[in-house]
C-alpha cells in the first residue's frame, strides 16, 4: 500500500511538473498555494526564518534542493522549522507548490 501511495505521488509530481511547465494555469495554481502556505516565511524567494536558506537557485543547488524531489519531500514532510504539510495540502497542490518555487528559483524570483 505505501509502494502504491508513493508511486501516485511520483507519477503526480511528474505530471504536475510536465504541465506546470506549459500550463499558465499550473503557474497560477502553485502561486496561489505559495502565497496562501508559504509566503510568510519565504516572501520573495528569502526566509525571515533561517536568512542563509533562501528559495534562491544558488542555495536551493548548495543544499541539493534544486529539484522538484527535494523541494516536494521537504514541503511534504517539513524539517528543522519548517513544519510538514502532508495533511494540510493535497499531493497535488504540494507538486504544483514545488513546481512553483523551482520555475522563480530559475527567474530569480523577478
Amino acid at each position: 500500500m505505501l509502494f502504491m501511495k508513493k508511486l501516485l505521488a511520483i507519477v503526480l509530481i511528474v505530471v504536475i511538473t510536465f504541465f506546470s511547465s506549459q500550463s499558465a494555469w499550473a503557474d497560477a495554481e502553485g502561486a496561489k498555494v505559495f502565497s496562501s502556505n508559504c509566503a510568510a516565511c519565504h516572501m520573495g524567494g528569502g526566509n525571515v526564518i533561517n536568512s542563509q536558506k533562501t528559495l534562491k537557485k544558488d542555495v536551493l543547488e548548495k543544499y541539493e534542493m534544486a529539484s522538484i524531489e527535494a523541494i516536494t519531500t521537504q514541503v511534504t514532510r517539513g524539517k528543522n522549522a519548517m513544519p510538514a504539510f502532508k495533511g494540510r495540502l493535497s499531493d497535488v497542490q504540494i507538486a504544483e507548490v514545488a513546481a512553483y518555487v523551482l520555475e522563480q528559483s530559475e527567474k530569480d524570483w523577478k
